[in-house]
């Protein structure tokens, strides 16, 4: 089993970027995708990104627009995602989740392997 840490969230003005880090620990990283959701308040959590075992296989919601950029270090065991552009309705707690199965990563399911605790995100007007 994998363990994960997300950090890089804070406060940013509209149009900003951040770069949220999900650090790994335990099994090999290399045996799970990983995903980022958010969940703003009152909502429910929403699938954000993914990025496959190698690095290669990226998936985006709709959302993004363009605006992030999932990514993965396998010698650090970090993953990344880069936000751009951001909106006052991209505030939200971003979640790294971590799966062996490409399907349930990219199928908006709350049932994978391994969840980070958090980080907020808040983007002010």
């Amino acid at each position: 089993q994998v363990s994960l840490v997300e950090s890089g969230g804070g406060e940013v003005s509209t149009g900003g970027s951040l770069r949220l880090s999900c650090a790994a620990s335990g099994s090999a990283f290399t045996d799970y995708n990983l995903a980022w959701f958010r969940q703003a308040p009152g909502k429910e959590r929403e699938f954000v990104a993914a990025v496959d075992w190698s690095g290669i296989g990226k998936y985006y919601a709709d959302f993004v627009e363009d605006r992030f950029s999932v990514s993965r270090s396998n010698v650090k065991y970090e993953g990344y995602l880069q936000m751009n552009s951001l909106k006052p309705e991209d505030t939200a707690v971003y979640f790294c989740a971590a799966d062996r199965n490409w399907g349930r990563v990219v199928g908006n399911t709350r049932h994978l392997e391994a969840w980070g605790q958090g980080t907020l995100v808040t983007v002010t007007s």
